[in-house]
Protein backbone atom coordinates (compact mmCIF):
# COMPACT_ATOMS: atom_id res chain seq x y z
CA UNK A 1 0.00 0.00 0.00
CA UNK A 2 1.17 3.42 -0.55
CA UNK A 3 -0.04 4.96 2.27
CA UNK A 4 1.60 2.18 4.25
CA UNK A 5 5.07 3.01 2.37
CA UNK A 6 4.49 6.72 3.12
CA UNK A 7 4.12 6.18 6.93
CA UNK A 8 7.17 3.60 6.66
CA UNK A 9 9.11 6.85 4.87
CA UNK A 10 8.31 8.77 7.70
CA UNK A 11 9.55 6.36 10.19
CA UNK A 12 6.46 4.39 11.86
CA UNK A 13 6.30 1.12 9.78
CA UNK A 14 2.77 -0.69 10.00
CA UNK A 15 4.14 -4.18 9.54
CA UNK A 16 6.88 -4.04 11.54
CA UNK A 17 3.81 -3.51 14.33
CA UNK A 18 1.74 -5.79 13.74
CA UNK A 19 4.86 -8.29 14.12
CA UNK A 20 5.62 -6.50 17.70
CA UNK A 21 1.90 -7.01 18.69
CA UNK A 22 1.34 -10.69 17.53
CA UNK A 23 0.41 -12.90 19.95
CA UNK A 24 -0.32 -10.44 22.59
CA UNK A 25 -3.69 -11.15 22.60
CA UNK A 26 -3.25 -14.21 23.87
CA UNK A 27 -1.14 -12.89 26.79
CA UNK A 28 -4.12 -10.46 27.61
CA UNK A 29 -6.86 -12.74 27.65
CA UNK A 30 -4.62 -15.07 29.96
CA UNK A 31 -5.32 -12.51 32.73
CA UNK A 32 -9.14 -12.54 32.06
CA UNK A 33 -10.84 -12.78 35.43
CA UNK A 34 -14.76 -13.78 35.63
CA UNK A 35 -14.93 -9.61 35.71
CA UNK A 36 -13.78 -8.92 32.40
CA UNK A 37 -17.01 -8.79 29.46
CA UNK A 38 -15.89 -9.12 25.73
CA UNK A 39 -12.39 -9.99 24.45
CA UNK A 40 -9.67 -7.46 23.64
CA UNK A 41 -9.45 -5.43 20.55
CA UNK A 42 -12.29 -3.11 21.34
CA UNK A 43 -12.13 0.47 21.74
CA UNK A 44 -12.12 0.51 25.32
CA UNK A 45 -12.31 -2.57 27.81
CA UNK A 46 -15.83 -3.45 29.68
CA UNK A 47 -15.35 -4.67 33.39
CA UNK A 48 -18.42 -5.50 35.75
CA UNK A 49 -18.09 -4.04 39.52
CA UNK A 50 -18.07 -7.05 41.98
CA UNK A 51 -21.72 -7.93 42.89
CA UNK A 52 -20.05 -9.03 46.64
CA UNK A 53 -19.50 -5.29 47.70
CA UNK A 54 -23.09 -3.94 48.83
CA UNK A 55 -21.39 -0.62 48.75
CA UNK A 56 -18.73 -0.52 45.91
CA UNK A 57 -15.72 1.93 45.61
CA UNK A 58 -13.52 2.49 43.16
CA UNK A 59 -10.01 3.43 43.41
CA UNK A 60 -8.07 4.49 40.58
CA UNK A 61 -3.88 5.39 40.13
CA UNK A 62 -1.44 5.63 37.21
CA UNK A 63 2.28 5.33 37.55
CA UNK A 64 5.13 4.53 35.39
CA UNK A 65 8.65 3.14 36.19
CA UNK A 66 11.10 6.41 35.50
CA UNK A 67 14.40 5.55 34.77
CA UNK A 68 14.44 1.95 35.91
CA UNK A 69 13.81 1.82 32.32
CA UNK A 70 17.13 3.21 31.17
CA UNK A 71 19.29 0.30 32.95
CA UNK A 72 16.44 -2.25 31.36
CA UNK A 73 17.29 -1.36 27.85
CA UNK A 74 21.45 -1.00 28.91
CA UNK A 75 20.68 -4.55 29.65
CA UNK A 76 18.53 -5.28 26.86
CA UNK A 77 16.58 -7.07 29.30
CA UNK A 78 12.59 -5.87 29.56
CA UNK A 79 11.47 -8.59 30.80
CA UNK A 80 11.43 -7.47 34.80
CA UNK A 81 10.17 -3.77 34.69
CA UNK A 82 6.44 -4.73 33.60
CA UNK A 83 5.89 -6.85 36.35
CA UNK A 84 7.76 -4.07 38.54
CA UNK A 85 5.05 -1.24 36.72
CA UNK A 86 2.04 -3.70 37.92
CA UNK A 87 3.25 -4.10 41.53
CA UNK A 88 3.61 -0.52 42.25
CA UNK A 89 0.51 0.22 40.83
CA UNK A 90 -1.06 -2.31 42.86
CA UNK A 91 0.83 -0.93 46.02
CA UNK A 92 -0.89 2.06 45.56
CA UNK A 93 -4.33 1.00 45.38
CA UNK A 94 -3.87 -1.40 47.92
CA UNK A 95 -3.01 1.39 50.94
CA UNK A 96 -6.82 2.39 50.69
CA UNK A 97 -7.37 -0.93 51.60
CA UNK A 98 -8.62 -1.74 48.05
CA UNK A 99 -8.14 -4.95 45.56
CA UNK A 100 -7.39 -4.63 42.09
CA UNK A 101 -9.83 -5.38 39.62
CA UNK A 102 -7.84 -3.98 36.10
CA UNK A 103 -5.01 -2.59 34.70
CA UNK A 104 -4.23 -1.05 31.14
CA UNK A 105 -0.73 0.08 30.03
CA UNK A 106 0.57 2.54 27.46
CA UNK A 107 3.88 1.47 25.61
CA UNK A 108 5.53 4.16 23.87
CA UNK A 109 8.46 4.10 21.60
CA UNK A 110 10.87 4.90 19.16
CA UNK A 111 10.81 1.93 17.10
CA UNK A 112 8.73 -0.94 18.21
CA UNK A 113 10.79 -4.08 18.58
CA UNK A 114 9.06 -7.35 18.69
CA UNK A 115 11.60 -9.10 20.93
CA UNK A 116 11.53 -6.25 23.70
CA UNK A 117 7.49 -5.63 23.02
CA UNK A 118 6.64 -9.15 24.00
CA UNK A 119 9.06 -9.51 26.63
CA UNK A 120 7.97 -6.16 28.63
CA UNK A 121 3.99 -7.35 27.63
CA UNK A 122 4.48 -10.86 28.72
CA UNK A 123 5.75 -9.45 32.44
CA UNK A 124 3.17 -6.95 32.47
CA UNK A 125 0.82 -10.13 31.95
CA UNK A 126 2.39 -12.68 34.67
CA UNK A 127 1.93 -9.77 37.26
CA UNK A 128 -1.47 -9.18 36.45
CA UNK A 129 -1.96 -13.02 36.81
CA UNK A 130 0.18 -12.88 39.99
CA UNK A 131 -2.00 -10.08 41.31
CA UNK A 132 -5.72 -11.75 40.24
CA UNK A 133 -6.49 -8.33 38.15
CA UNK A 134 -6.96 -8.33 34.60
CA UNK A 135 -5.14 -6.89 31.61
CA UNK A 136 -8.01 -5.33 30.47
CA UNK A 137 -6.22 -2.81 27.33
CA UNK A 138 -3.75 -0.62 26.86
CA UNK A 139 -1.87 1.42 24.21
CA UNK A 140 1.05 0.96 21.74
CA UNK A 141 2.57 4.14 20.17
CA UNK A 142 5.29 3.93 18.13
CA UNK A 143 6.71 7.86 17.17
CA UNK A 144 9.85 8.23 16.02
CA UNK A 145 11.14 11.91 16.23
CA UNK A 146 9.51 11.86 19.90
CA UNK A 147 11.45 8.58 21.38
CA UNK A 148 14.83 8.22 20.41
CA UNK A 149 15.37 4.75 18.85
CA UNK A 150 15.43 1.99 21.46
CA UNK A 151 13.76 4.63 24.03
CA UNK A 152 10.60 2.98 25.74
CA UNK A 153 8.11 4.89 28.18
CA UNK A 154 5.94 2.74 30.33
CA UNK A 155 3.05 3.92 32.36
CA UNK A 156 0.37 1.68 34.05
CA UNK A 157 -3.68 2.63 35.47
CA UNK A 158 -5.37 0.36 37.38
CA UNK A 159 -8.50 0.34 39.12
CA UNK A 160 -9.52 -1.58 42.34
CA UNK A 161 -12.37 -1.66 44.37
CA UNK A 162 -13.40 -2.18 48.19
CA UNK A 163 -16.14 -1.48 50.62
CA UNK A 164 -17.35 1.89 51.44
CA UNK A 165 -16.67 1.11 55.30
CA UNK A 166 -13.39 -0.68 54.82
CA UNK A 167 -11.49 2.41 53.29
CA UNK A 168 -8.25 3.55 54.78
CA UNK A 169 -7.73 6.92 54.89
CA UNK A 170 -5.39 7.73 57.82
CA UNK A 171 -8.69 8.74 59.76
CA UNK A 172 -7.92 5.85 62.83
CA UNK A 173 -4.65 6.77 63.48
CA UNK A 174 -3.63 7.75 66.57
CA UNK A 175 -0.57 9.07 68.58
CA UNK A 176 0.73 5.97 69.76
CA UNK A 177 0.13 3.63 67.00
CA UNK A 178 2.80 1.34 66.09
CA UNK A 179 4.68 1.31 62.59
CA UNK A 180 5.39 -1.69 61.07
CA UNK A 181 7.39 -1.88 58.13
CA UNK A 182 8.11 -4.62 55.55
CA UNK A 183 11.12 -5.17 53.58
CA UNK A 184 11.71 -3.91 49.93
CA UNK A 185 13.71 -6.15 47.67
CA UNK A 186 16.01 -2.97 46.78
CA UNK A 187 15.52 0.37 44.55
CA UNK A 188 12.13 -1.01 43.37
CA UNK A 189 11.08 1.62 40.94
CA UNK A 190 12.25 5.15 42.24
CA UNK A 191 15.74 7.13 43.12
CA UNK A 192 17.40 5.47 39.31
CA UNK A 193 18.70 8.75 38.10
CA UNK A 194 21.02 9.37 41.55
CA UNK A 195 21.87 5.37 41.53
CA UNK A 196 23.16 5.54 37.89
CA UNK A 197 24.66 8.71 38.40
CA UNK A 198 26.55 6.86 41.42
CA UNK A 199 27.31 3.49 40.03
CA UNK A 200 27.95 4.36 36.40
CA UNK A 201 29.01 8.03 36.18
CA UNK A 202 31.02 8.61 39.51
CA UNK A 203 32.38 4.68 40.00
CA UNK A 204 32.71 3.49 36.22
CA UNK A 205 31.14 0.72 36.72
CA UNK A 206 29.12 -1.63 34.05
CA UNK A 207 26.03 -4.18 34.89
CA UNK A 208 27.89 -6.49 34.95
CA UNK A 209 30.81 -5.55 37.92
CA UNK A 210 30.13 -6.55 41.37
CA UNK A 211 28.39 -3.84 43.83
CA UNK A 212 31.41 -2.53 46.08
CA UNK A 213 31.97 -4.82 48.92
CA UNK A 214 29.30 -7.31 47.37
CA UNK A 215 29.01 -10.73 45.41
CA UNK A 216 25.95 -9.35 43.84
CA UNK A 217 26.02 -7.41 40.28
CA UNK A 218 25.10 -3.91 39.60
CA UNK A 219 22.68 -5.89 37.58
CA UNK A 220 21.07 -7.73 40.28
CA UNK A 221 20.78 -4.82 42.33
CA UNK A 222 19.34 -2.42 39.89
CA UNK A 223 16.42 -4.72 37.95
CA UNK A 224 15.47 -5.97 41.32
CA UNK A 225 11.85 -6.30 41.06
CA UNK A 226 9.37 -4.23 42.82
CA UNK A 227 7.64 -6.08 45.19
CA UNK A 228 3.89 -6.71 45.49
CA UNK A 229 2.55 -6.86 49.09
CA UNK A 230 -1.30 -7.81 47.83
CA UNK A 231 -0.75 -11.49 49.35
CA UNK A 232 1.10 -10.41 52.47
CA UNK A 233 -1.68 -7.56 53.20
CA UNK A 234 -4.98 -9.10 51.60
CA UNK A 235 -5.97 -11.11 55.19
CA UNK A 236 -5.74 -7.95 57.20
CA UNK A 237 -7.64 -5.64 54.97
CA UNK A 238 -10.87 -4.78 56.05
CA UNK A 239 -9.11 -5.75 60.04
CA UNK A 240 -10.36 -2.70 62.23
CA UNK A 241 -6.72 -2.83 64.00
CA UNK A 242 -5.11 -1.53 60.97
CA UNK A 243 -5.37 2.21 60.60
CA UNK A 244 -3.41 3.02 57.38
CA UNK A 245 -0.66 1.93 55.20
CA UNK A 246 2.00 3.98 53.49
CA UNK A 247 3.72 2.82 50.58
CA UNK A 248 7.64 3.92 50.44
CA UNK A 249 8.26 4.80 46.94
CA UNK A 250 9.30 8.43 46.02
CA UNK A 251 10.30 10.56 48.42
CA UNK A 252 10.94 7.73 50.96
CA UNK A 253 9.26 7.39 54.70
CA UNK A 254 9.99 11.29 54.65
CA UNK A 255 7.48 12.29 52.66
CA UNK A 256 5.30 9.34 52.24
CA UNK A 257 4.28 8.73 56.08
CA UNK A 258 3.20 11.74 56.49
CA UNK A 259 0.56 11.23 53.72
CA UNK A 260 -1.71 8.96 55.82
CA UNK A 261 -1.54 10.44 59.04
CA UNK A 262 -3.74 13.12 60.16
CA UNK A 263 -3.02 16.73 61.13
CA UNK A 264 -0.83 17.30 63.83
CA UNK A 265 0.60 13.74 63.97
CA UNK A 266 4.02 13.26 63.10
CA UNK A 267 6.24 9.87 63.17
CA UNK A 268 8.90 8.57 64.99
CA UNK A 269 11.31 6.13 62.96
CA UNK A 270 13.94 4.26 64.97
CA UNK A 271 17.13 3.52 63.08
CA UNK A 272 18.46 0.03 63.83
CA UNK A 273 14.84 -1.63 63.91
CA UNK A 274 15.82 -2.99 60.15
CA UNK A 275 19.18 -3.44 58.43
CA UNK A 276 19.52 -1.11 55.16
CA UNK A 277 20.21 -2.98 52.33
CA UNK A 278 23.62 -2.54 51.03
CA UNK A 279 23.37 -0.94 47.95
CA UNK A 280 21.98 2.16 49.93
CA UNK A 281 25.25 2.56 51.54
CA UNK A 282 27.09 2.05 48.43
CA UNK A 283 25.03 4.50 46.82
CA UNK A 284 25.70 6.94 49.54
CA UNK A 285 29.01 6.75 49.61
CA UNK A 286 29.85 6.69 46.09
CA UNK A 287 27.50 9.92 45.55
CA UNK A 288 28.26 11.24 48.64
CA UNK A 289 24.78 11.92 49.49
CA UNK A 290 23.85 13.46 53.16
CA UNK A 291 21.78 11.07 55.21
CA UNK A 292 18.62 13.05 55.06
CA UNK A 293 18.90 13.25 51.47
CA UNK A 294 19.08 9.54 50.91
CA UNK A 295 15.61 8.66 53.50
CA UNK A 296 14.09 11.00 50.73
CA UNK A 297 14.97 9.95 47.89
CA UNK A 298 14.99 6.24 48.58
CA UNK A 299 12.68 3.71 50.35
CA UNK A 300 16.01 2.75 52.43
CA UNK A 301 14.61 -0.92 52.96
CA UNK A 302 11.23 -0.20 54.08
CA UNK A 303 8.46 -0.88 50.84
CA UNK A 304 5.54 -0.36 52.93
CA UNK A 305 4.16 0.62 56.04
CA UNK A 306 1.63 -0.46 58.53
CA UNK A 307 -0.03 1.74 61.05
CA UNK A 308 -1.67 -0.62 64.03
CA UNK A 309 -3.38 -0.25 67.33
CA UNK A 310 -0.90 -1.10 69.69
CA UNK A 311 -2.42 -4.63 71.18
CA UNK A 312 -2.23 -5.96 67.88
CA UNK A 313 1.43 -5.54 66.72
CA UNK A 314 2.70 -8.60 68.27
CA UNK A 315 -0.27 -10.90 66.01
CA UNK A 316 0.01 -8.32 63.22
CA UNK A 317 4.24 -9.31 63.10
CA UNK A 318 3.66 -12.82 63.67
CA UNK A 319 0.92 -13.30 60.92
CA UNK A 320 2.82 -11.26 58.62
CA UNK A 321 6.15 -13.45 59.22
CA UNK A 322 4.47 -16.72 58.71
CA UNK A 323 3.21 -15.57 56.04
CA UNK A 324 7.14 -15.10 54.44
CA UNK A 325 7.48 -11.33 55.03
CA UNK A 326 10.42 -9.72 56.92
CA UNK A 327 8.37 -7.97 58.99
CA UNK A 328 9.74 -5.72 61.80
CA UNK A 329 8.65 -2.87 64.24
CA UNK A 330 10.19 0.49 62.85
CA UNK A 331 8.52 3.44 64.98
CA UNK A 332 5.69 4.83 66.20
CA UNK A 333 2.58 7.97 65.68
CA UNK A 334 3.48 10.84 68.03
CA UNK A 335 2.13 14.14 68.57
CA UNK A 336 4.07 16.59 65.69
CA UNK A 337 4.91 17.18 61.86
CA UNK A 338 6.78 15.15 59.55
CA UNK A 339 9.17 12.23 60.48
CA UNK A 340 12.07 12.33 62.77
CA UNK A 341 14.76 9.74 63.27
CA UNK A 342 16.28 8.15 66.29
CA UNK A 343 19.05 5.90 66.50
CA UNK A 344 21.58 4.67 64.19
CA UNK A 345 21.44 2.49 61.49
CA UNK A 346 21.99 -1.32 60.69
CA UNK A 347 23.74 -1.65 57.22
CA UNK A 348 25.28 -4.85 55.79
CA UNK A 349 28.78 -4.99 56.95
CA UNK A 350 29.76 -5.67 53.30
CA UNK A 351 29.72 -2.94 52.24
CA UNK A 352 32.16 -1.25 55.12
CA UNK A 353 32.03 1.85 56.89
CA UNK A 354 31.10 5.01 55.14
CA UNK A 355 33.01 8.14 54.36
Amino acid sequence: MKEAQAYRAAGVDLAAQERALAGIGALVKSTFTKGVLGGPGGFGGLFAVPDSLREPVLVASADGVGTKLAVARMAGDFSTVGADLVNHCVNDILVQGAKPLFFLDYVGAGRLDAGHMTSLLRGVAGACVDNGCALLGGETAEMPGFYQRGDYELVGFIVGALERGAILDGSRVRAGDLLIGLASAGLHTNGFSLARRAFFDLAGLDLASRLPGSERTVRDVLLAPHLSYLQLLEPVLGDPRLHALAHITGGGLTDNLPRVLPPGLGAEIKLGSWRVPEEFAAIQRLAEVHAEEMYRVFNMGVGMVLVVDPPAVPCFLTGLKEAGAQAFLLGSVEPGEGVSYTGRERREPRCGPLS
